[in-house]
């Protein structure tokens, strides 16, 4: 083909392209001319995503990926500030296509979109967005009039540039305009954009990437736990000493051994004695007179020998000595045969199906302790289970050796596993009182000479604040002082706004002029 001919083809296809140019339809030029006019018009590209692509003709057609028409021209790129304000307006479910999805919208027709599958906070799925639906926002934002269109920022060039910053937020700057590592431009800081230096401004869409979460400052009752060692000990208001009131001989012990347990009423052995035989008979001859009865009752004789003597009108040579109550022979002092003066042991048992777990506390956490608090005790010689107890006495004394003071727990003990002198550690639910103002553990930034919180006030403004904290537990921590209750504080990406507010402040002292100048 001679050049000749190759030049007369190109210029006929020049005019066709400006044929067709001319007889579009004014909306389709008017729409053409908005989406090529680029995202500016809408949002800083850096914070504004390409979603999709559309024809350049206003043809309803779009791709996922960047193409050319038919005629070679490039399909126009679509951001996400372009559609955003229409996804609310499509039908709740996707209608059934066999169109791979272009992205997908948030379910609640909020403004979030994502390139691919996710669920949001509530756990429901994003919307595919297809072709169809995509050409229906297209059409939506073609029809919108031109002032419902984000108006275009005002040229700051007309301010004075005081340096430009890493786009990154990282501390370096530049007095002339430059690039980072990652060939992006470094953002021109300009005079008045700083005024008020407490407060940081992040574009939302940065917000977004770095995941900044807030939640407001919420009353609540802070619950902390103080783990201590201890050990088990009997309930001192369960142990009972088997012994007569009088001067005995015992003919016969049962087979009762230091450990058994034995039942209340069950015989532990048989005694004689003449003190308790003498009574015994005076009631038998005037079982009428309280005097008898009572001499007899007050040498601690079981109350089955007043109905014996009663059934038999006779005077038992022997008498059956019962246990007193169920519980845990701690100790036999007995022997067939020995003679028992008032008031010796014979045996000594202990209830324990409630038990004593007396644990040490240090002095720094003493006064946290109260009365009624729930404790978890766990034995290391079952490591896989948990007893409840509660707080029952604090001991009013501090050990001056180990400066730790001597609690109290009361805990049950059904199937009798916890033994006398077992090891514990025991977790107290310790709290001070009432409702507190409280944020979440890490909202507070401690740098060890002082706590800061990070306030969002929205629109992407967040201001750091200075707070007084006190006590911790359960995931959150008390604020005293510097902020309020309903204030909204971030808690998560925190230490990144931290750090550009200290680069900010770097930056203005970089800035200013020197005394004297």
């Amino acid at each position: 083909m001679t050049p000749t001919i190759r030049f007369i083809g190109a210029l006929t296809l020049a005019a066709s392209v400006a044929a067709i140019a001319a007889v579009a339809s004014p909306s389709i030029r008017s729409a053409s001319e908005r989406w090529l006019a680029g995202p500016a018009t809408f949002a800083h590209a850096e914070d504004d995503p390409i979603v999709f692509y559309r024809h350049p003709m206003g043809e309803p057609k779009v791709s996922r990926v960047p193409k050319k028409d038919s005629m070679d021209m490039d399909y126009l790129p679509v951001r996400r500030a372009q559609i955003a304000p229409f996804l609310g307006k499509l039908p709740a479910t996707s209608a059934p296509s066999t169109d791979a999805p272009l992205f997908w919208r948030d379910a609640m027709g909020g403004p979030e979109i994502s390139p691919t599958p996710k669920k949001d906070a509530m756990g429901m799925d994003y919307l595919p967005v297809r072709p169809a639906e995509a050409i229906a926002l297209l059409s939506m934002a073609d029809a919108a009039p031109a002032a419902q269109e984000t108006p275009k920022p005002a040229e700051p060039a007309k301010r004075r540039i005081l340096y430009y910053r890493n786009p990154m937020g990282l501390a370096d700057t530049s007095p002339v305009p430059k690039k980072d590592s990652m060939g992006m431009d470094y953002r021109p800081v300009y005079e008045g954009d700083d005024e008020d230096s407490s407060i940081i401004k992040i574009a939302p869409g940065k917000v977004q990437r770095t995941g900044v979460r807030s939640e407001p400052v919420r009353s609540a009752i802070v619950v902390s736990k103080i783990t201590v060692p201890g050990a088990i000990q009997l309930d001192e208001r369960r142990v009972t000493v088997v012994a007569t009131r009088s001067t005995a001989f015992i003919e016969k012990v049962a087979d009762v051994t230091t450990g058994d347990r034995v039942k209340k009423g069950q015989v532990l052995l048989r005694l004689y004695s003449p003190e308790i035989a003498a009574a015994a008979a005076q009631y038998l001859s005037n079982a009428a007179f309280d005097g008898a009865r009572t001499r007899l009752a007050n040498l601690g004789v079981p109350s089955e020998l007043f109905d014996e003597i009663e059934r038999t009108h006779k005077v038992p040579l022997s008498v059956a000595w019962p246990a007193p109550r169920d519980g845990l022979v701690l100790e036999r002092a007995v022997s067939d045969g020995m003679k028992a003066d008032p008031g010796q042991l014979l045996f000594r048992l202990a209830d324990l199906s409630v038990v004593w777990a007396l644990v040490d506390v240090s002095e720094r956490d003493f006064s946290r302790v109260k009365l009624g608090q729930s404790v978890a005790i766990r034995a290391r010689g079952l490591p896989d289970r948990t007893f409840a107890g509660h707080v029952s006495q604090i001991y009013p004394q501090i050990n001056r050796e180990t400066r730790t003071a001597r609690v109290r727990v009361e805990l049950a003990n059904p199937d009798l596993s916890l033994l006398p002198d077992m090891y514990v550690e025991a977790e107290i639910a310790a709290s001070d009182g009432g409702n507190v103002a409280t944020v979440p553990d890490s909202a507070v930034i401690d740098s060890g000479k002082r706590q800061l919180v990070i306030l969002d006030k929205g629109d992407g403004r967040f201001e750091p604040r200075e707070v007084r904290t006190g006590r911790r537990g359960g995931g959150r921590i008390e604020i005293r002082d510097g902020v309020a209750e309903g204030d909204n504080v971030v808690t998560s990406a925190n230490f990144l706004i931290d750090s550009e507010s200290n680069l900010k402040a770097a930056l203005k002292t970089l800035t200013q002029p020197e005394a004297g100048q």
